[in-house]
């Protein structure tokens, strides 16, 4: 390809990221900074996308906040979900359940049926209840999220 814009460094990172190759899609995502390109909220994606796929907590972190800071995106649910993945793979249930109640808009079940499901991984039932009572204000008629309390 000979000129690249931020559709097809977005299409590529995102690509990588999930199939599970983080380290090229933070590689990536240096050369089209490199290249000029100002990435934008779909980049961002993509690259919080890796680092939920990789595991490396700060650098999500570090990523998270200059998009916000560097770059003046406005995050969207989707980012905070990222966000809410990366976490507690790391056993910060607590840190994740703290980012859920900043965030500047309501949670969706998406989330909430997130955080119920690390909890349960970490058997950390405390914080599941919280998780679930969130997802049954979200989704008060879904029998489905008493089950997710349940060793499976």
């Amino acid at each position: 390809m000979k000129t690249k814009d931020l559709i097809s460094w977005n299409t590529l990172i995102g690509g990588l990221a999930m199939q599970g190759r983080g380290v090229d899609a933070l590689n990536l995502f240096i050369r089209m900074k490199n290249a000029g390109q100002k990435p934008d909220g779909i980049t961002f994606l993509g690259i919080l996308c890796a680092c939920t796929h990789m595991g490396p907590v700060e650098d999500g972190l570090a990523y998270f906040q200059s998009m916000v800071h560097d770059n003046s995106i406005v995050p969207q649910i989707e980012h905070y979900g990222c966000m809410v993945d990366l976490l507690p793979r790391a056993g910060r249930l607590e840190q994740a359940m703290d980012f859920v109640s900043k965030m500047p808009m309501e949670p969706d079940v998406v989330i909430g049926a997130g955080l119920l499901g690390a909890c349960r991984t970490h058997k950390n039932v405390e914080l599941a209840e919280v998780a679930l009572q969130r997802l049954i204000e979200l989704e008060p008629k879904n029998p489905a999220n008493y089950g997710k309390m349940w060793p499976g």
